[in-house]
Order: C-alpha cells, then sequence, then structure tokens
C-alpha cells in the first residue's frame, strides 16, 4: 500500500486550522452520546502536549491498548508521526498478547482505562517473565482506584495519570510527578498520583469552580465545585446540536460535569461526576469513594457504585463487583470489608456480582447499572 503512493503528491496543509479534523461520538456512559467535532489546531496541539507532558522519547515503541477511535486514541497517531514512534497494534486487550508483544518488540508506552491495567496486574505472573524494562503507561478514562496504582507500581508499570474528556482531545490535564513523592511511601505515592492534576502543557486552564456563578472555589482539598476548561484544545462544538453546544459553553469555559476539590497545591481531584453523588439521608456520598475500598479486597477486578432507592434514607449505595478469574467473594464479606475502612452510612447495602456493562473503551456504563436497580437518576 505504501509504495502505491505517489512520491511527487502535493501535499497541503488545511486551509484553516479552525476545519474539522475528525468526528467523535462521545462512548455512552451516560446513555446519550453525541457527536464532537473537533479541528486542527486542537489535534497538532495536544500530540505536541502528549510528547512533552509524557517526556515522550524519539522513536518510542508504542502498543496500542487503547481504541484509535477513542478521542482519536488520545491523539497518539498523530503524537506517534510527531515523534517518529512506532506503533504496535493488537485486535483485544488480552494479557496473553500483550506481554508477548512487550518483549518482541520491547515496548516502551501504553494508555488505558483502569480496567486495562487491572488486567495486566491480574495476570499470570509467568507472563511477564523475561520482560526486564519498565513499561510506562497513560492511565485515564475513570480515576484510577490507588490499588491498580500500587499493583501496576508493584508489576513495572510506571503510571502517569492524565485526564480529560472527547470534548478536550484526551489528555487536558495531567498529573505532573514531583521528585519529592520518590521518597515517599507507596500508599501516599499513590494517592499523589491519582489525581487528575494540573493543565496540559497546550491547554489554556483547568478550573474548579462553582458552577453556578463560575467563581474559583477555595483551594482546600475539600470544597466542591465543577471541572471547566479553556483553551484551544477545546472542540468545535456538537454536531448539529446548538442547544447542547451553548449549554456546554455557557460562561464561556467548557463544562465538564465532574465534581472535584482543588488541593492547596494547584493538583485538581475528581470527587465524582454530578449524576453519581449518592445524597443519603441528606448526607453526600462519593462513589468513587466507596470503589476505591471495594477494589482493594483482593478478589476484586472492578466495582461501580449507584444509588440504590430505599425507603428511609431516600437513596443508598449500592454495589456491583466484577471478580477476577477464579476468585470467589460473599456479599456479607464484601459488605465487612467496607465496614472496616469506610463510615458506616457509606458501606454499600447490597453487593451484586458479575460482569459489569462496558463500552468498546474499557469504562463502566453507570447508567444501565441504574436502571437495574431503578435510581432516581436512570433516566437521567
Amino acid at each position: 500500500m505504501v509504495e502505491s503512493g505517489d512520491p511527487e503528491f502535493a501535499w497541503a496543509l488545511p486551509g484553516d486550522e479552525w476545519d474539522a479534523i475528525a468526528l467523535n461520538y462521545t462512548s455512552g456512559t451516560t446513555g446519550n452520546p453525541k457527536g464532537v467535532v473537533t479541528h486542527h489546531r486542537g489535534a497538532y496541539l495536544n500530540a505536541a502536549s502528549n510528547v512533552i507532558s509524557w517526556e515522550l522519547p524519539q522513536h518510542a515503541v508504542y502498543l496500542w491498548t487503547l481504541p484509535m477511535f477513542h478521542c482519536n486514541g488520545w491523539c497518539f497517531p498523530w503524537t506517534l508521526a510527531l515523534n517518529a514512534g512506532t506503533s504496535v497494534c493488537l485486535r483485544r486487550v488480552d494479557p496473553a498478547q500483550i506481554f508477548p508483544l512487550v518483549r518482541e518488540h520491547r515496548i516502551t508506552h501504553l494508555c488505558g482505562a483502569p480496567i486495562v491495567y487491572s488486567m495486566l496486574i491480574n495476570a499470570p505472573a509467568e507472563l511477564r517473565q523475561g520482560i526486564g524494562h519498565t513499561l510506562k503507561g497513560l492511565i485515564a478514562g475513570a480515576p484510577p482506584p490507588p490499588a491498580v496504582i500500587e499493583g501496576c507500581e508493584a508489576a513495572g508499570i510506571e503510571l502517569t495519570h492524565v485526564y480529560g474528556l472527547t470534548e478536550v482531545y484526551g489528555p487536558a490535564a495531567v498529573c505532573a510527578k514531583q521528585e519529592h513523592w520518590d521518597t515517599l511511601p507507596r500508599e501516599e505515592r499513590a494517592r499523589l498520583n491519582g489525581r487528575q492534576g494540573v493543565t496540559g502543557p497546550m491547554q489554556e486552564a483547568i478550573a474548579v469552580l462553582d458552577p453556578d456563578t463560575l467563581k474559583p472555589v477555595p483551594a482546600d482539598g475539600e470544597t466542591m465545585g465543577e471541572i471547566f476548561f479553556r483553551g484551544n484544545v477545546v472542540m468545535k462544538g456538537y454536531l448539529k446540536n446548538p442547544s447542547a453546544t451553548a449549554e456546554a459553553f455557557a460562561g464561556g469555559w467548557f463544562h465538564t460535569g465532574d465534581l472535584a476539590v482543588m488541593h492547596p497545591d494547584g493538583y485538581v481531584k475528581i470527587r465524582d461526576r454530578s449524576k453519581d453523588i449518592i445524597i443519603s439521608g441528606g448526607e453526600n456520598i462519593s462513589s468513587i469513594e466507596v470503589e476505591d475500598v471495594l477494589h482493594r479486597h483482593p478478589a476484586v477486578m472492578a466495582a461501580a457504585v449507584v444509588a440504590l432507592p430505599d425507603a428511609k434514607w431516600g437513596e443508598v449505595p449500592c454495589a456491583f463487583v466484577e471478580l477476577k478469574p477464579q476468585a470467589d467473594a460473599q456479599e456479607a464479606e464484601i459488605i465487612e470489608f467496607c465496614r472496616t475502612q469506610l463510615a458506616r452510612f457509606k458501606v454499600p447495602k447490597r453487593v451484586i456480582f458479575g460482569e459489569l456493562p462496558k463500552t468498546s473503551t474499557g469504562k463502566i456504563q453507570k447508567f444501565q447499572l441504574r436502571e437495574r436497580v431503578k435510581s432516581a437518576s436512570a433516566i437521567e
């Protein structure tokens, strides 16, 4: 195919950087996907941003554990062209295929959602034999549980946490690592590296604002607001949906719908999606906090927590749990495990076992779980 090309072809730049370069539909984790129109300027800036923030070396060897259709592969098709890198492709995420490829091609970098890394660190240890180099990975798609970050470190995978959405070309914020973190205990390093971080190199700004006033919330690590983005690495808008576009850009910022706090050091940390906050007896419960605890149970591969209607409390946490291969656990055991690490009102009142519904990019479709338990937010 390459040899059939015309070496004399007169290649030209786009007439305008604002011209559309791609159309990506959001993954449908909410059940309401929209067409995101991206432009040339955002694509090349985020490609450069990937190289800078990850310190990607020339001729990196990259394994496509992230689908290319997911935010255009987080702009990595263009990133690898910029970097003269090598793309190693595979049909599906399967540790039995991944580790041989890492050995054969000496893979240096890969990307993926937390479930991808969970599969890798829970694969049989013999699959990793003969791999002597550190594998560098970007993790995003959902807030990574500290247990996954710790597990990757133990398995020789050096993670960098990035954050973004299809509307901001994938990675638009990065948890930039600091040298003194290396001297901290593993659990503390995992906590710091699990934050969504600071503005990406080519993005103008990430901020945690009061969604009503658009004023910054105090950087105290406690006051919750919504995450907003602004800059060139933001979409043109939603395809043929002017009302949704206007709503997303109200006030001159892109509204993510993610609730977060700003830490005193300027790093953002997600607390939850606005629709995923569980209000039980007037108390707000972060589903992410409960999920982080569930992921620490040795039998749990993946977990998702949604609101279960309750006559007394209005709603209570309900956990959906996918177990590791050959692992076994009972509902009472999981609940008791949570009681040792959570305030009593945050402990799941029900645990439902089975494979979790996921998008093709590995993100859990919570709207399906809400529908199963008839959550008040199931139709949102």
